[in-house]
């Protein structure tokens, strides 16, 4: 019973720490999303393909501290009501042959 408690406070404590936002980029100007995720560190944007047809979500993040181990926080832009190339920053893979 006292694991089972412990297991729970800890999820508790936890918790918060997992809940990331999510937003629609196309709803927002250039400024605000850049203002959401230096406020956040990280959140998750959606918006419609060039196509249309398909929803694309990524996580955006102020700098390379968000990302896991062995990823950096690279360039990288979404559209926004105001600029179809917003500026902002994602986690990406490093390698030998991609280094930072």
């Amino acid at each position: 019973m006292k694991i089972a408690l412990a297991a729970l406070a800890l999820l508790c404590l936890t918790s918060p720490a997992l809940a990331i936002s999510r937003y629609i980029s196309t709803d927002r100007t250039c400024g605000d999303v850049q203002q959401i995720i230096a406020g956040e560190k990280a959140v998750l944007l959606r918006y419609s393909s060039r196509r249309g047809n398909i929803q694309v979500y990524d996580r955006y993040v102020t700098d390379s501290a968000q990302c896991d181990f062995g990823s950096y926080a690279a360039s990288a832009y979404v559209p926004t009501s105001d600029n179809p190339s917003c500026p902002v920053r994602n986690c990406r893979s490093s390698s030998v042959l991609q280094p930072r």
